[in-house]
């Protein structure tokens, strides 16, 4: 049901999740949903994911399948709530979630974040949770970072809530699939942004989304990430532009992500960073990078001038994937070769 006094909309977007869906709907309506608006969008599933929403009698929608941009932008125009939690299908909230983020809503907000707990496909618990946030609100740290390296640390879809005025940026998103890019970016020059340590949903990894695959990026799909980030922020600037607001939003060429997806297509296509392009990485490393990420960062990139080339594009699939073996091996065999 429609409620015109609802502090927060939770829109879950689904597209052929059917074995997750009725979990995802389930968390939120077992929770105090009466400051609460709920809508479920069925994104043109070819499965039974709408037989699987029906079941729930939440207010829903079926609409010809667009995409994750498309299916919240139809949602956004269905309720009227100040602010908008986009609940990923596979997803879910944890008890009380609700209550907790409506507590810390205001009119200054423009966005609440949380960490999220991983769980399998079966929803078991598979450790601690990501981000490590702490308890802060803050704009000005955050409207640096975006100015500077075009992004800060931040959860996945499911654990933002946006202000309402954020959403209209969907309407010229056109080149991104991802729902909360440009939002992420724009938020701190809107309002400010509470972070939450406390966990308040579920990350669930699996075989059917980016992050539970472990499969090793191609360059090509690097390079629509890399170009993918450049319109996000150009586009922050032109919409800051359109309301007459001045910011010193760098070049998004000359920012980290960008040199980073760039440095890791070079690896993959078997080609040497250069010294003046480790120069520039290491410039435009993030203020929030700690001393053991810095080195870590710099070392790798080290590695990729003075190590054999194929080595090096070892040691990222390494990082990239999270198998280590395959790198140890060669690594010791490269020491070997040397010593002998």
């Amino acid at each position: 049901m429609e409620t015109e006094d609802a502090k927060l909309a939770i829109i879950i977007n689904c597209y052929n999740y059917e074995e997750y869906v009725r979990h995802s709907i389930a968390s939120v309506l077992a929770q105090d949903t009466s400051q609460c608006e709920v809508l479920v969008i069925d994104d043109g599933s070819t499965d039974r994911s709408w037989e699987a929403i029906q079941t729930f009698g939440v207010r829903s929608f079926r609409k010809e399948n667009g995409g994750q941009v498309s299916a919240c932008r139809y949602g956004v125009a269905k309720t009227k709530a100040p602010f908008i939690l986009f609940l990923d299908a596979d997803d879910e909230l944890v008890p009380g979630a609700i209550q907790t983020i409506i507590r810390h809503l205001d009119a200054n907000v423009a966005k609440i974040q949380f960490p999220l707990l991983r769980i399998d496909d079966a929803g078991s618990d598979l450790g601690s949770a990501f981000p490590k946030l702490a308890n802060a609100r803050d704009r000005a740290s955050f409207v640096a970072s975006v100015e500077k390296a075009g992004t800060y640390i931040s959860p996945p879809t499911s654990g933002n809530v946006f202000r309402r005025d954020l959403c209209a940026l969907l309407d010229d998103a056109h080149y991104d699939s991802a729902v909360d890019g440009v939002m992420l970016l724009a938020a701190p020059f809107y309002g400010d942004i509470i972070s939450l340590a406390e966990p308040l949903g579920r990350y669930r990894l699996h075989s059917k989304n980016k992050s539970g695959t472990n499969q090793l990026p191609t360059p090509p799909l690097l390079r629509r990430q890399q170009k993918r980030f450049a319109d996000r922020v150009s586009h922050l600037k032109q919409a800051l532009n359109n309301q007459g607001v001045a910011r010193d939003i760098g070049n998004p060429t000359d920012m980290y992500v960008y040199l980073r997806y760039g440095n890791y297509c070079d690896i993959l296509d078997h080609k040497r960073i250069t010294w003046t392009t480790f120069i520039r990485t290491v410039t435009a490393l993030p203020a929030w990078y700690g001393p053991a990420r810095r080195v870590s960062v710099v070392l790798f990139l080290l590695a990729s001038i003075v190590l054999p080339v194929h080595t090096v594009r070892s040691i990222l699939e390494a990082r990239l994937t999270r198998t280590w073996k395959p790198v140890v091996a060669r690594l010791r065999t490269l020491g070997m070769a040397r010593s002998g």
